[in-house]
């Protein structure tokens, strides 16, 4: 049909060939053109109905005030073979849209559902209801009001995923935020948020990861900061940053370089290594516990070893086969375990183990143990008490006379 003209058709035999700045009505009610052929807009065309095609291949703005169905390919751009270069060739369908595989330079705009096998957008996709696709290929922005089901998604820019998702793999340059669901495996560049409960098997992100509800998955990797609200499930966590949990936290290993703030308790079958400070406002349990500056728990229990630099605050206390306080820390609440090594003016409450080492100038309450091995300049305010050995320094404050007893206290 001419260019700049109007017509109405119904069904069309073959192809369809649409003039620049052409309008295309369609018969019934409500309206709708079918096409056995492919349709070929040589500019910008508007269809005031829905559209059923074989293809759809157009270099400029097209516009479908319906649904559009086709059962092949779409083609919105330059390269289609018509000779007219459009500098923004897009799609726009304010019903809902399927096809086979989807191609548009620019934008594509859809007001309701989409379906497609493959879509590839080089600028921004819109989709106002649901999405299902096996791959997802933006250039630029990803945004849609309902769920998401597809393979894949790779999006240059960002992503903004309103309601549920399920996918396979999300890998986006910039941002990404999901609603909730399912993402197995997430590659985000920049930011990456879930608004609720949601399932993955790895997340690795460069810069901020935001969790909500009772999040359950594998390994997340990030580099700046990952923060919770809810529960957290996972294998290891690898932060560079902070990691904040309002809920508890149940994984393998944490590795952080920063602070760890978690809620309720956290559960460990492997390692706490975090460079900083550890504040948990419930129990931690872990098969080994290392800090660098200060842990903070209702309870510290490990299987092996609890190393801690600076402070340590309980309220029932740190259970262990070995626990070492670094030089000048402070601890409060009671230590058990099998060996305790309190550094260089380091200062300690009750202590209760198989060997007790005190370093130079260290500071204690109350000790006891089968074998107790004190530096100089040491002190020692409550009693000692010991089955095996005692061997002290010079200039060691003792406020009342270290006893050997047959059986120590509980």
């Amino acid at each position: 049909m001419p260019s700049k003209s109007t017509q109405t058709l119904g069904a069309v035999e073959g192809d369809l060939i649409v003039g620049d700045s052409a309008i295309i009505k369609g018969e019934g009610t409500p309206p709708r053109v079918s096409v056995s052929g492919t349709v070929r807009c040589r500019g910008d065309c508007t269809f005031e109905c829905s559209l059923v095609a074989e293809n759809l291949l157009g270099e400029g703005y097209i516009v479908v005030k319906g649904d559009l169905e086709v059962k092949e390919r779409v083609k919105i751009g330059n390269g289609v073979g018509f000779g007219f270069l459009h500098a923004k060739a897009a799609l726009s369908v304010e019903g809902k849209m399927t096809a086979k595989t989807v191609d548009v330079d620019n934008k594509l705009a859809v007001g309701r559902d989409f379906e497609a096998e493959t879509a590839d957008v080089g600028g921004r996709l819109e989709v106002k209801g649901n999405t299902k696709a096996q791959r997802i290929d933006v250039g630029g922005s990803f945004s849609t009001n309902g769920d998401v089901e597809a393979q894949t998604i790779d999006v240059g820019g960002s992503v903004n995923i309103e309601s549920k998702v399920k996918v396979e793999k999300l890998d986006v340059g910039g941002s990404a935020k999901v609603g909730s669901g399912r993402v197995s495996n997430v590659n985000v560049g920049g930011s990456f948020e879930s608004k609720d409960s949601l399932e993955f098997n790895s997340i690795d992100v460069g810069g901020v990861v935001r969790l909500a509800g009772k999040s359950v998955g594998g390994d997340i990797d990030v580099g700046g900061v990952c923060k919770v609200q809810g529960d957290l499930q996972f294998g290891k966590i690898d932060v560079g940053g902070i990691v904040e949990i309002s809920g508890s936290g149940k994984g393998n290993n944490l590795d952080v370089g920063g602070v760890v703030k978690v809620g309720g308790s956290l559960q460990l079958s492997g390692t706490v290594d975090v460079g900083g400070r550890v504040d948990v406002a419930g129990d931690l349990t872990a098969h080994d516990v290392d800090v660098g500056g200060s842990a903070k728990a209702k309870s510290i229990t490990a299987t092996t070893k609890v190393d801690v630099g600076g402070a340590i605050a309980t309220t029932v206390g740190v259970s262990a086969s070995s626990v070492r306080i670094g030089r000048r820390g402070e601890v409060v609440g009671p230590i058990r375990a099998d060996e305790v090594v309190i550094d260089e003016r380091a200062q300690v409450e009750d202590v209760y183990a198989k060997t007790i080492t005190m370093e130079k100038r260290a500071r204690a309450r109350n000790l006891y143990a089968e074998r107790i091995n004190i530096e100089s300049d040491c002190n020692i305010s409550g009693e000692v008490q010991y089955t095996e050995s005692l061997r002290t320094g010079g200039n060691v404050f003792f406020a009342k006379a270290p006893v050997k007893v047959e059986k120590l206290p509980q």
